[in-house]
């Protein structure tokens, strides 16, 4: 059974910035994507960042030029790195892992979820 971990959330002021960390017990490392998404209260949850073991990444419209991945393939973990924080970037924030090529945000595309982390950014 392949285990999701998060962690790095909690609070911050508009404008500053966090990292968020996931490890994956992912068995094959040059064939896995990973993600994050997040879920607002009373919203949809939404894909922000994804990234496959090829380098390929995807990012929702809404983070491009303010979020940024990176990845420890050896360890499979994926950090999120969020500057300029906004008030709308308040949610818990999920990780998501799978086998298979392509950086999509797409959450049907992934089989394992981590259990998430809060995300506060006051104005």
């Amino acid at each position: 059974e392949v285990q999701v971990a998060e962690s790095g959330g909690g609070s911050v002021q508009a404008g500053g910035s966090l990292r968020l960390s996931c490890a994956a017990s992912l068995d094959a490392p040059l064939n896995t994507r990973m993600s994050w998404f997040r879920q607002a209260p009373g919203k949809e949850r939404e894909g922000v960042a994804a990234i496959d073991s090829s380098g390929v990444t995807n990012y929702a419209d809404s983070v491009k030029g303010r979020f940024a991945l990176s990845r420890d393939s050896a360890k499979n973990t994926l950090y999120l790195h969020m500057n300029s924080l906004k008030p709308e970037d308040t949610a818990i924030y999920y990780c998501a892992a799978n086998y298979g090529l392509g950086a999509t945000l797409n959450a049907p595309a992934y089989s394992y979820w981590g259990q998430g982390t809060q995300v506060t950014v006051s104005s």
